[in-house]
């Protein structure tokens, strides 16, 4: 009996015992950290960072420029003379928002001045600025004589002497109108010009002055310089992202029609495309109120023979005559008009011409084949039609395509070009002939920044050239014409970002690495650094427990390639614990989303390691056209899994280099081409990756549009006995692996997304529901490719997917406490 008894209640304690053990364990399992999350919202941050880099607003008469930049502590507007090395305030804070509270009756105070629409007039010793006050007027609608006046705050003008600190309201001041979309205006102000019904309209001045004041005005002259035009051939008037009401409701409307002018006015050039033969694609919006609404639109899917065909016209604008350019040479080409490079000082003009790239008497084309193995640097005479091709490319994979650099006019041209593996910049003459390659060697030049034709020297961009630096740090170089005297101009193992004046003297330097504070220096073009000018203000962030990410390399799964790539961990990190690790991608080819420079903290990285994991970036090879050519084509041919074995290789890596890292509990998450690769990753490699959250995702790139599944996975041309072409295409897709899926997936799409379409994710959903699959499906209501004012509710979705199954926390309850305790409870309607 008392054995029974002792029996019974050993078995008792010991049940006891492994309930109270398993009680402890629950207790043990890691709560997502979402308070710490919360602490780094989009609008938290707004008043946390402040300005991060100058903008320089380079002035006309002199050297001189002028920026804004915001710490803590307000605004303050500086004025710089690069050529006395001079910096100074515009003008005195608390001086200037006293007069300016006894003027508009308004109270401001020196960190709290709101001036809006600053510019220099006169002769630049002058401001004009705005000021919007509290006191409400009543404006009338002047196209509308019955409407009701309405109500609208009260802005005041003001004239500012830097030097004298004079400051005069401008009592009958007339700000300028600003310049409508549709209008395009020429070089000397004479020729307006925009589309209308399919077709190309003009009007002269007087005429513009008078649809400034009320567009509807019937006494406005218009008149029509074509007539042939017709829906999905038309002259402009692009109908991109509008519902078939919007486009139904906006038909006789005036639009944009993208001329590229002549400097002296006298041409202007467009290309007008056929779509007619591309098929219709459309989305829904559900939600459109008071009923759904249809959007349809051309689309191209890749290998489909229905193309748009590309025309080119020039007009010259006296005779109002018009002449079809023959430049036709390859099936379902594209051909490109380049405008002219802006000019620095023009920026706060109220508006600025579109002109063509070239001279009064000749301009400058791309010409690529539809499968970008072929391109054509193109010269046209306007006045007789007459087409050169000066240069042209060829390889075996896509070639890309920069705007041609022109020296004195076109007698010398400048031509960018990867077709030694590397991006170079080559040396022409007029005629197309090289003169000489002018940089060369094993790093890549990005873009023409300046030529300086009098001293024979050109200012470019360029990464990987500096021995021992990360490879995508970008610089600014200089370099003469014929390769001699190469020199950097901005040293410093930073992610640099340039912006020089006109005349090719000064920079701003804006640079920081992601875990560095953004700083912003001027120099002049012989590299002599002449000041420092600002430290971004972090103050803010780093009280609220903000900490800099660590960047590291690792090799690509062939053991040769180096990977580079950012680790970031939760502010509270622990080195003592282990924690799940998410990989956030994006393969490529045009970016690996991998980012160089200090950014605010992003939702999908800095944010979501808050929650209790650690995320990193890391590029893979095939996914940035900032290295080799051998590197950026590494996936051509085979687009869906290039890049997963690099992306495995570099958390095994980072696994075994750190402790903290729990190689057993592996998400990954991505948007868009980031979304069809985190998906691809769970099906190619199901016993690794563990969970993943894919947004908006290009699953079957069949669907997907034509011109980027065809130029990075690539297309057949085949050219069959009788001469006609067709284009062959086929692609591995994501919905072909289905069966594969082991672990968690959700995935999301916004149910208009006109960019990747719906039917990407509907078919992997497809896919994996034939497949007997659990999986979890969100579309996002109104929402685009973006998704737009949902981005926040997004974050908090995904976060609590990986915090389920990563973590294994399932407390979070159905309303979003993190959201809502951000809205003010005022019961007035937002």
């Amino acid at each position: 009996m008392f054995n029974g008894f002792f029996s019974r209640n050993r078995y008792f304690l010991l049940a006891t015992s492994l309930l109270v053990s398993g009680l402890a364990h629950a207790q043990e399992q890691p709560k997502a950290n979402y308070r710490l999350a919360a602490k780094f919202s989009p609008k938290k941050q707004q008043r946390m960072v402040f300005s991060t880099a100058v903008d320089a607003h380079w002035l006309k008469k002199s050297d001189r420029f002028w920026y804004q930049y915001e710490t803590s502590n307000g605004k303050v507007w500086y004025i710089v003379n690069p050529a006395t090395a001079e910096k100074r305030v515009m003008f005195d804070n608390a001086k200037l928002a006293a007069a300016l509270t006894r003027i508009v009756k308004d109270p401001f105070d020196a960190q709290h001045l709101p001036i809006d629409s600053m510019r220099f007039v006169k002769d630049e010793r002058t401001i004009q600025f705005e000021i919007k006050s509290s006191l409400e007027i009543e404006k009338k609608d002047t196209t509308n004589k019955k409407a009701a006046p309405v109500k609208e705050k009260k802005t005041f003008y003001f004239e500012y002497n830097l030097d004298t600190e004079n400051l005069v309201e401008l009592n009958d001041f007339k700000k300028p109108k600003r310049k409508p979309n549709w209008a395009n205006i020429s070089p000397d102000e004479q020729t307006i010009i925009f589309a209308k019904k399919f077709n190309l309209y003009w009007m002269d001045k007087a005429n513009y002055e008078k649809a400034l004041i009320n567009e509807n005005d019937s006494t406005i002259v218009e008149h029509a310089f074509t007539k042939d035009g017709v829906d999905n051939f038309a002259y402009g008037g692009d109908t991109d992202n509008e519902s078939n009401v919007d486009i139904e409701k906006n038909k006789d409307k005036r639009k944009p029609a993208y001329v590229f002018w002549s400097p002296d006015s006298k041409y202007f050039g467009m290309t007008r495309s056929d779509k007619r033969m591309v098929k219709d694609f459309w989305v829904i919006n559900n939600i459109a109120d008071p009923r759904p609404t249809l959007e349809t639109y051309k689309y191209q899917m890749p290998g489909e023979k229905e193309a748009p065909e590309t025309h080119l016209y020039v007009w010259e604008n006296s005779s109002k005559t018009v002449k079809e350019i023959n430049v036709n040479m390859f099936k379902n080409q594209d051909v490109y008009f380049w405008s002219k490079p802006a000019v620095k000082t023009q920026r706060d003009d109220d508006w600025r011409p579109l002109v063509w790239h070239g001279t009064n008497d000749k301009f400058y084309l791309t010409r690529t084949s539809r499968d970008l193995k072929r391109i054509d640097v193109l010269r046209i005479d306007p006045k007789s039609g007459d087409v050169k091709s000066i240069i042209e490319e060829r390889m075996n994979t896509y070639v890309e395509v920069r705007r041609v650099g022109l020296v004195n006019g076109g007698k010398e041209l400048i031509q960018w070009s990867e077709e030694d593996g590397w991006a170079h910049f080559y040396l022409y003459d007029e005629n197309g002939k090289l003169k000489n390659q002018i940089t060369s060697g094993a790093y890549h030049c990005e873009d023409i920044e300046a030529i300086d034709e009098k001293n024979r020297v050109l200012y470019f961009s360029a990464n990987g050239k500096e021995p021992n630096e990360d490879p995508y740090y970008l610089h600014l170089y200089r370099v003469n014409f014929d390769g001699s005297g190469l020199k950097l101009l901005n040293p410093g193992e930073f992610e640099h970002a340039m912006n020089l004046n006109d005349n090719n003297q000064f920079f701003v330097d804006n640079y920081s690495r992601v875990n560095t504070v953004p700083k912003s220096a001027l120099y002049n073009t012989a590299g002599k650094k002449i000041m420092d000018l600002e430290t971004a203000d972090l103050s803010l962030l780093f009280a609220a427990g903000y900490k800099f990410p660590d960047i590291f390399k690792v090799k690509a799964d062939d053991g040769v390639t180096d990977l580079y790539g950012v680790m970031y961990k939760p502010f509270d990190f622990d080195s003592t614990k282990r924690y799940p690790i998410i990989e956030y991608v994006y393969p490529g080819p045009q970016t690996e989303a991998v980012n160089k420079a200090f950014a605010r903290v992003a939702d999908r990285t800095d944010r979501l390691a808050q929650a209790g994991f650690i995320v990193i970036t890391v590029g893979n090879r095939g996914g940035h056209p900032s290295r080799s050519k051998w590197y950026h084509t590494y996936g051509y041919g085979n687009l869906r899994d290039y890049g997963l074995a690099d992306k495995k290789a570099a958390i095994e890596q980072l696994a075994d280099r750190y402790q903290f890292i729990d190689a057993d509990k592996v998400g990954i998450h991505g948007h868009s081409g980031g979304g069809f690769m985190s998906t691809a990753a769970m099906l190619v490699y199901p016993d690794f990756f563990k969970v993943a959250v894919s947004s908006s995702g290009n699953h079957d790139n069949s669907v997907y549009n034509r011109w980027w599944s065809e130029k990075h996975h690539g297309v057949k041309e085949v050219v069959g006995e009788k001469g006609d072409t067709t284009f062959l295409y086929n692609i591995e897709k994501n919905p072909d692996l289905a069966k594969n899926l082991k672990g968690h997936l959700m995935l999301t799409t916004g149910d208009i997304d006109n960019n990747v379409h719906p039917a990407n994710t509907i078919r992997v959903a497809n896919a994996l529901i034939k497949a007997n699959k659990r999986f979890e499906f969100v579309i996002l209501p109104g929402q685009r490719h973006a998704y737009g004012d949902m981005q926040e509710w997004f974050f908090w979705t995904l976060t609590d997917y990986y915090s389920r199954w990563l973590l294994g926390d399932f407390s979070q309850p159905v309303d979003i406490t993190e959201m809502n305790v951000e809205v003010p409870q005022t019961n007035k309607r937002r």
